[in-house]
């Protein structure tokens, strides 16, 4: 049996973006998975019944502990002799391609599964865009996780190899099945009543890192906008603050603080009962791959409110399965969170659209099925 082996800088990339994935997988090719160690990459070994290797590496730029990282995973690859090496994220993807071109590995591909250098400028941009480079330079095959992700590497000049996006893009498709709004129809009222929601309350839900680029800013200040003139509306945030890689502003972080129809709910591992409880789901992030959580808002039958950016805007079909607006543009995203607040007409077509249409783009199976076949097609069986 072939060896594939999966890299990805943090252990949560593995257990959450490519759940179900590597159990897959494992039924036709002998699959190991690396990352930093945790209690995450302990979850993907047991959930995913793969062997799992801890290699730590840094998100951030560390030249002696990326040289550290990259010797290691040398010397792993070496030992391991794997067929193919697979990685996602933008540490992993530099170490790991230049590390398994080192020790021989035949086929070294990385997914792009977002971009950090084209919001960037000056010499951080500079600096992000020659590490992409060098990644693509040392790996065999290269896959954008969707169209804008491809278009970017394109207008930067990033690689000349050929750019093959999976399927209809995503690194790993969704499970509709388990995204599915009627499986959580009878907890609704408990929920609600935990978190002091009404049963007369609009309820705007963001799920993701409470950060400066998701639009927090923007999303808070806009419904704090809409709340003048729509008291019984809510906003239940979802996610962590990361104060330490990408903060807030103190006057958007006092606001949430001090606004009691702002619900903080922090890191959920399953989010499906809140956004069942929700009617319209909003990211008005300055860049993304592709979101995820775009698609499983899509199979829990809400509408969405994107910014137009790579991923975003490939997953919504503006004005069928919801509204698509400018990043940074508060005026223009409070006008969209409105306008589906009073709309009720437009609010409930969206929503009968937004199940089927992820359903017919990205279903998990699909998308597996595709990356086996890539995989039989470059490694030769």
């Amino acid at each position: 049996m072939k060896k594939v082996i999966r890299t990805s800088t943090v252990p949560i990339s593995l257990d959450s973006l490519l759940r179900g994935q590597l159990k897959f997988l494992n039924q036709y090719y002998d699959v190991v998975a690396v990352s930093g160690e945790g209690e995450r990459l302990r979850s993907v070994e047991s959930r995913e019944g793969v062997r799992v290797h801890p290699i730590e590496m840094q998100r951030q730029i560390a030249p002696l502990k990326d040289l550290a990282s990259l010797w290691k995973l040398y010397r792993f690859f070496k030992k391991e002799k794997p067929d193919i090496v697979h990685s996602i994220t933008p540490k992993a993807g530099l170490l790991s391609m230049m590390a398994a071109k080192f020790a021989g590995v035949p086929v070294r591909i990385h997914m792009f599964t977002g971009l950090i250098f084209p919001t960037q400028t000056g010499i951080k941009q500079k600096i992000l865009i020659a590490m992409d480079r060098l990644l693509c330079r040392f790996a065999t095959h290269i896959f954008p996780e969707g169209q804008g992700v491809r278009n970017d590497l394109i207008k930067f000049n990033i690689t000349k190899k050929p750019l093959k996006i999976i399927a209809n893009g995503n690194v790993n498709g969704i499970d509709t099945a388990h995204y599915d709004s009627e499986l959580f129809s009878s907890q609704q009222r408990d929920l609600r009543q935990e978190w002091k929601i009404d049963p007369d309350d609009f309820v705007f839900i963001f799920v993701g890192r409470l950060v400066k680029d998701k639009g927090i800013r923007e999303l808070v200040d806009a419904f704090s906008s809409l709340l003048q003139s729509h008291p019984n509306a809510k906003l239940l945030l979802l996610g962590r603050f990361e104060s330490h890689l990408d903060p807030i502003d103190p006057l958007t972080l006092k606001t949430i603080e001090t606004t009691p129809q702002i619900i903080t709910a922090g890191y959920q591992i399953d989010v499906r009962p809140f956004l069942a409880l929700a009617d319209v789901f909003v990211l008005p992030s300055y860049r993304e791959g592709f979101p995820n959580v775009v698609m499983q808002a899509g199979a829990m039958d809400l509408p969405s409110i994107v910014t137009d950016i790579n991923g975003a805007n490939e997953i919504i079909i503006d004005g069928e399965n919801g509204l698509i607006v400018p990043p940074k543009d508060e005026a223009k995203l409070v006008a969209a969170m409105q306008r589906l607040l009073e709309d009720d007409g437009l609010r409930e077509q969206m929503a009968a659209s937004a199940r089927g249409l992820i359903a017919s783009r990205y279903e998990q199976q699909t998308v597996w099925n595709a990356i086996l076949e890539e995989y039989r097609i470059v490694a030769g069986a």
